[in-house]
This record gives structure tokens, C-alpha cells and sequence, in this order.
């Protein structure tokens, strides 16, 4: 029998992907191309869906102490999360090494394999699956799958090897990153901009050791990471800040651009696409990270349904719809940030106007949606509901009858639809007992929300249908049938 899957890369979207499809019941399996991990962070933390997605699958606790960003920024606009009704605060200074060193070991103890030092050099599609060949460290091999997903950065061979389209727009600007021991850098850590189009940014990461990014006008877009000396980091650093830094040295440094480009296609038979294979932008926030964290969390519940026999004709096509739209905005928010943060004096005007619009509550809260995720919404083919498509606060809490309290985050723990059923649910019998043929799929969950201050809070629906990703597909009242969401997004009756 051949493997459910095979995801290509052992990044912190790789991860997360191949323990959702675990998750789901599917035997799969983790190339990876370097023979252990590399160390590196060039993420620091991620966004509140982000952080919201992880807490869904209990994982967020499980990172240890981190710190909340409770200021974002919009292309270096401070947004003041705290003037907002709802929380989009991030996680901030969290390095991706962490991250990565979480998911791989709730993916190994959920008994999946994670193949290091294996290389993907080809694949055959065949009428049922997909053949892979790789490089390993016995030699060259081949291996099955019904499905092959790529997860292996923005140079995607999975993604070349399909022959998927990347368009984008070239790099017109260079960047240096560099985690660096020794320098005892103050903190500026949603950057600092310089005069001409300059900016410096610097976050401690631990007692001794800062990572600092820079743009100066003038680096070369073409600068390869494999070429880039401390002395050039430090030379820059100087030029920027009046600091020097050559007394100190870097744990790591990387040459970055601001290069874009986005799949044309997210699935390609039973080829897909996700994190920055997918999409990939200016590095702004970790937004290419988070993205990619919910683009696994999008697929792996869909491709499990697929690989199972239960899912619905079409429900993996959704995935790139539903995906695909959130990429581009992606690589608009991060075009347009770059535009008003690594420009010069002649867009301060630009600033100006921005930092007045902030102010306005209802302007912050869009911006904030943009950059938290917190403000997507799915097409689900039904409307009435205000709720539907976006996704249920998953801080929200529900009472039971033997006065159990548990958030929504709690409930979809075992990456199950969940069906909750209140008091207020006119037909909550019925509503429940029609469920019932969704069993092992869909989880049934009655009791009753916790009182707050608005009655008539958005998050307070009589009853409402969730995805495993959280997203709501049915709500009461006015949400349509129930038992069409079911077959839509979970197949017919077991």
C-alpha cells in the first residue's frame, strides 16, 4: 500500500501540515533535504491567527514562555492593538529554531517519520498516486504516495519539478540579516528608519545575542547569503547607526530581497502547494511563515478527507481557492509596507496621512486584520450568518451541563469538526441527532456560552458548525441547512 502523503520539507509548515494529516489518520511521511536541522530563525514569532491556529492543537502552551506584541505596525505605521475590541496581538521574539523544535517533536510523537538527508529529484504521477525519487544517504531511492505536497521554500523543487507557474516581481532591493553575539544593541524592534530609504532593526534574542536586519539603499539586490561576509554586516551597521559591531560576530547571517511571487497553482493533480512554495514576499513580520502555518492547517484536514474516501468531490479544489486569495493580499500588504517603510523622505507625506488614519478605530482594526489574519473569511456557498466563513474566537467559552467550562481552541484539539449546540438552538434535538451520521468526523458539543458584556456578541451563535480549522461553515440562525454543510465540507453519512 503506498504512503498517504509525502511532504517535502521540514520547516515549521512541513511540520505542522504532516501532523495534521496525522492527525487525520494519514500515513505520511517528512523529506527533508539537510541532514539535521539547521539552526536558524529567520522568523521571530508569529501573528495572532497564527498563534490561534497552534492553540487549536494545544500546541501553543507547549512553546514555554514567550511575549506578546501588543503594537504592529502596518509598513512601519504603529498600530495600537489595545484601542481595538479584539485581541490581534502576536507572538514577538520567538525564534522559528523553536518553533520548528516544538512541531517536530509533537509530529515524531505522533509517530511520523521525518526523513533528513533525503532529497527530492523527481516524481512520476501515476493514475493513483505519485512515484518520488530522492537522493539519500544510502544512495538514490524511489517511494509512493497517493499525494506529493510541496513544502520546501521559495525555491520549490516539488514546485519546478510540476511545472507551476511563480509569478512575481524582481528583486529591486537587498537586505542584510545577521544574528550577532557580543554587541549589546539597544532594542528596535519595529526597526528604525534612516534617512535616504535607510532602515535598521534590533531585537535580543537572549542575553549576548542580537538579531539585527538592515536595508541600506545601495546593497545589492543579487548579493548571494553564500557570499556575504560579518565584516560587510558590520561595515553596513555602522554606516547606518554610528555603531560599530566588529568587535562582535554572527551566529548566522543571511543576504535577503524583496523579491515576490506567487503559485499560479496551488494543487496540480495530486501535486500541492504550501508555506513559501506557495507564496513568497519581502521579509515583513513573519507573515510568510504564519501564512504558511495556515495554509497546513487549510490543506491537511481536506487531504485527509481525500485520502480517507469520505471527502466531498471538490473539497480539495477549495483549498486553493480559499488559499490562493489570501497569498495575494499577502503580497500586497507586503508590497505596499515595503513601499512605506524602505522608502526615503519623499513618502513621508504618505506616513503622515497613514498615521492619522490609525487613529481611527475602524481603520486600525482593517489594518490590523490584515496583518494579524484574523480577518479572513472562507466562501462557504451560504450567506446570512455574519459569522460565517471567518473564524470562531477560539478564546470563546462554553459551559456544559456538569459545568465543565472549555474554549473553542480546546474542541478542536483532536482536528475534528465540531458542531456546538446551545440552549438557545431551537431545534437542538434535532439538530444533534442529525449530526450523529457524521460520526468520527464531526464532534457534537452542547452547553452554553459564558455570559460577557454584549449579549449580542458576534461570537454567540445559537448553534454553529466548525471546521477542523476553525473556520465556521453553519451557523444558527439564518446560516442555511445543516445538513448541506455537512455534505459540503465533510462528505455524506458514514
Amino acid at each position: 500500500m503506498p504512503k498517504g502523503a509525502i511532504v517535502v520539507g521540514a520547516g515549521p509548515v512541513g511540520l505542522m501540515l504532516a501532523g495534521e494529516l496525522r492527525l487525520g489518520g494519514v500515513d505520511v511521511v517528512v523529506y527533508e533535504k539537510l541532514p539535521a536541522p539547521s539552526g536558524e530563525s529567520r522568523g521571530l514569532g508569529f501573528t495572532g491567527r497564527t498563534a490561534e491556529v497552534l492553540d487549536q492543537r494545544g500546541l501553543l502552551t507547549r512553546l514555554g514562555e514567550f511575549r506578546w506584541g501588543k503594537q504592529g505596525h502596518f509598513g512601519g505605521v504603529r498600530i495600537n492593538f489595545d484601542q481595538l475590541e479584539e485581541s490581534h496581538f502576536g507572538v514577538m521574539g520567538l525564534p522559528q529554531s523553536r518553533t520548528e523544535e516544538l512541531l517536530e517533536g509533537w509530529v515524531t510523537g505522533l509517530g511520523v517519520p521525518i526523513l533528513r538527508g533525503h532529497e527530492v529529484t523527481g516524481f512520476t504521477e501515476t493514475a493513483d498516486g505519485v512515484v518520488v525519487a530522492f537522493e539519500g544517504p544510502d544512495g538514490p531511492g524511489e517511494d509512493t504516495a497517493r499525494y506529493l505536497v510541496g513544502s520546501d521554500g521559495s525555491k520549490s523543487v516539488v514546485r519546478r519539478l510540476a511545472g507551476i507557474d511563480f509569478p512575481g516581481l524582481d528583486a529591486t532591493r537587498g537586505m542584510y540579516l545577521a544574528d550577532v553575539v557580543g554587541a549589546d544593541l539597544r532594542m528596535r524592534p519595529i526597526g528604525e528608519r534612516i534617512p535616504g530609504g535607510g532602515m535598521v532593526l534590533s531585537v535580543t534574542l537572549e542575553p549576548g545575542i542580537d538579531r539585527i536586519v538592515i536595508h541600506e539603499p545601495g546593497i545589492r539586490p543579487d548579493h548571494g547569503a553564500g557570499t556575504l561576509t560579518f565584516a560587510e554586516v558590520a561595515d553596513a551597521w555602522q554606516r547606518m547607526t554610528g555603531e560599530s559591531i566588529h568587535h562582535a560576530s554572527a551566529r548566522w547571517m543571511t543576504a535577503l530581497t524583496n523579491a515576490t511571487g506567487q503559485a499560479a497553482e496551488y494543487r496540480r493533480g495530486r501535486v500541492l502547494l504550501v508555506g513559501d512554495a506557495a507564496h513568497d514576499h519581502a521579509p515583513l513580520g513573519a507573515q510568510g511563515l504564519s501564512v504558511g502555518v495556515q495554509d497546513a492547517a487549510n490543506l491537511g484536514w481536506k487531504l485527509a478527507g481525500v485520502i480517507n474516501g469520505w471527502a466531498p468531490e471538490g473539497l480539495l479544489d477549495t483549498y486553493h481557492a480559499e488559499r490562493h486569495p489570501v497569498g495575494q493580499n499577502l503580497m500586497r500588504n507586503t508590497l505596499a509596507q515595503s513601499l512605506l517603510y524602505l522608502t526615503g523622505e519623499e513618502m513621508e507625506p504618505l506616513r503622515a496621512v497613514m498615521r492619522e488614519l490609525v487613529e481611527i478605530p475602524e481603520v486600525a482594526r482593517h489594518l490590523a486584520g490584515q496583518v494579524s489574519g484574523l480577518d479572513i473569511r472562507y466562501d462557504v456557498g451560504v450567506s446570512g450568518h455574519p459569522l460565517l466563513g471567518l473564524r470562531l474566537d477560539p478564546n470563546r467559552e462554553l459551559v456544559g451541563a456538569d459545568g465543565t467550562v472549555r474554549r473553542v481552541a480546546e474542541l478542536l484539539h483532536p482536528a475534528r469538526g465540531v458542531l456546538v449546540v446551545t440552549g438557545e438552538a431551537p431545534d437542538s434535538t434535532e439538530l444533534t441527532d442529525l449530526t450523529a451520521g457524521w460520526s468520527g468526523r464531526v464532534d457534537i458539543v452542547t452547553g452554553d456560552w459564558t455570559p460577557t458584556a454584549d449579549p449580542d456578541a458576534l461570537n454567540t451563535p445559537a448553534a454553529v458548525l466548525l471546521r477542523p480549522d476553525g473556520h465556521v461553515a453553519w451557523a444558527a440562525p439564518d446560516g442555511g441547512k445543516l445538513r448541506e454543510a455537512l455534505e459540503r465540507w465533510f462528505g455524506t453519512t458514514a
